[in-house]
């Protein structure tokens, strides 16, 4: 089966080169492949799996959905699987938290939020200018590659990737005050450096290699945004949905973007489904003006409204999350001592950056012969990114996490896994 997918796949594929194995099934936090052998994801379709592989309830909605002939494609006509969607999203998430957001769908990916968000951005200020960040992941489409900070990603536009001013992220040039020399250029006006059209941010930079915004950075940032007339857009595709404990990944900081764009585990059931969310003076579309032939993805409306009447009904998740972050996180700890590394992220969003820049995927790569699903992120893949379901059962996670000992210590080419971890069972208490 490798053998066809390397016969007719594009040179272009990626993860099932990290993973030479064909998936048959998979159920909560467990992958099965077809010779039979099970493996533990903590890569979770790179945060498009928030609650796991098919979960029962989001399943059953879907099935009983499609068995009674519910439209699966429509465009942007109402269907009753979009104004549920909507009502529970409008229950759930945006009245809870006072968030007076009018929702676009925008098409289905999270590339197709950004783009559609930064559309709205110029068409509101006239303006063409977008600040965006070091080490910034946004999308692969041209607009979102534009405000994107991989040099790989970008080389492969093979066109001017223009109309953005690029700033340095939260503690990239250490203590330095990058938002201060950002405000300073914006009221110079002999600084050449016109007003943006929008500021653009991660709170959480993923792809670029967990690095986490400071509450305070953020807060900064806000200020500046509305200082210079711009409207702020969080881009939570990937760390929204309860990956940091609460569902939106800004909420720690107390900031209120203007714009927010989310994607990956919208559905809850990793069918595709994006939404671009604003303010409601900010919808300046005329009808038509921005659409898509798969705005109206029907079972991702289904399996979403389930997802969230379900998991964000109470604070139980984010609870959940933020005691399972405590234990991976002194898992971590010892294995980034072993590594030399540090331990970074928020939530279930965990990594350990490398001092050795080829560690991270010899220990991605040792997983996967343990029988575990771990990625790499970061500018040289030096960081082991921890992706695992939010809903992952404890002694799961810490299964996976003593395999993921296992691995360092082979990649480290260490003989006695008690030498540099001790016991599992005494850190798991």
């Amino acid at each position: 089966m490798i053998n066809t997918i390397e016969r007719l796949e594009s040179e272009v594929r990626t993860y099932c080169r990290s993973f030479p194995t064909v998936f048959k099934s998979a159920r909560g936090a467990w992958m099965k492949d077809v010779h039979g052998r099970e493996y533990i994801d903590f890569f979770a379709g790179a945060g498009a799996l928030n609650y796991g592989h098919n979960h029962p309830v989001l399943k059953q909605a879907l099935l009983e959905y499609v068995a009674r002939d519910g439209i699966t494609h429509s465009l942007d006509l109402a269907t009753q699987a979009k104004v549920e969607f909507l009502e529970a999203l409008d229950r759930r998430v945006l009245k809870p938290r006072g968030l007076p957001y009018r929702v676009m769908f925008p098409g289905p990916t999270g590339t197709n939020a950004v783009e559609a968000a930064l559309k709205l951005a110029r068409k509101l200020t006239g303006r063409t200018q977008v600040v965006a960040f070091t080490n910034a992941f946004h999308g692969m489409s041209l607009g979102s590659l534009a405000v994107t900070g991989n040099a790989t990603k970008r080389g492969a536009a093979g066109v001017p990737l223009a109309h953005v001013i690029r700033a340095p992220y939260c503690n990239y040039i250490g203590d330095a005050d990058s938002l201060g020399y950002l405000e300073t250029l914006f009221a110079d006006h002999s600084s050449g450096i016109d007003a943006p059209a929008a500021i653009l941010v991660e709170p959480i930079q993923a792809e670029g290699g967990v690095n986490v915004a400071t509450g305070n950075w953020l807060r900064k940032l806000a200020a500046l945004a509305r200082a210079v007339g711009a409207p702020l857009i969080v881009d939570d595709i990937q760390v929204g949905c309860g990956r940091t404990g609460p569902f939106f990944s800004f909420e720690e900081a107390g900031i209120e973007p203007d714009i927010v764009c989310l994607s990956k585990s919208l559905s809850g059931y990793g069918l595709p489904l994006a939404v671009t969310m604003f303010r409601e003076e900010l919808d300046v579309w005329s009808p038509g003006e921005h659409n898509g032939t798969f705005r109206g993805h029907n079972p991702a409306f289904v399996t979403g409204r389930a997802a969230l009447d379900l998991f964000w009904a109470d604070s139980a998740l984010s609870h959940a999350v933020e005691e399972k972050s405590t234990l991976v996180r002194t898992h971590l700890a010892r294995i980034a001592e072993a590594c030399n590394g540090t331990v970074r992220g928020r939530g279930l969003i965990l990594g350990v950056a490398c001092t050795d820049p080829s560690l991270a995927k010899r220990i991605s790569r040792c997983a996967f012969d343990e029988g575990l699903i771990v990625e790499t992120a970061g500018a040289e893949d030096q960081v082991l990114k921890l992706l695992p379901p939010l809903t992952i059962e404890t002694d799961v996670l810490v299964e996976g996490l003593t395999r993921l000992e296992r691995a360092t210590k082979k990649a480290l080419g260490s003989v006695d896994a008690d030498d540099q971890f001790g016991t599992v069972n005494a850190v798991a208490s």
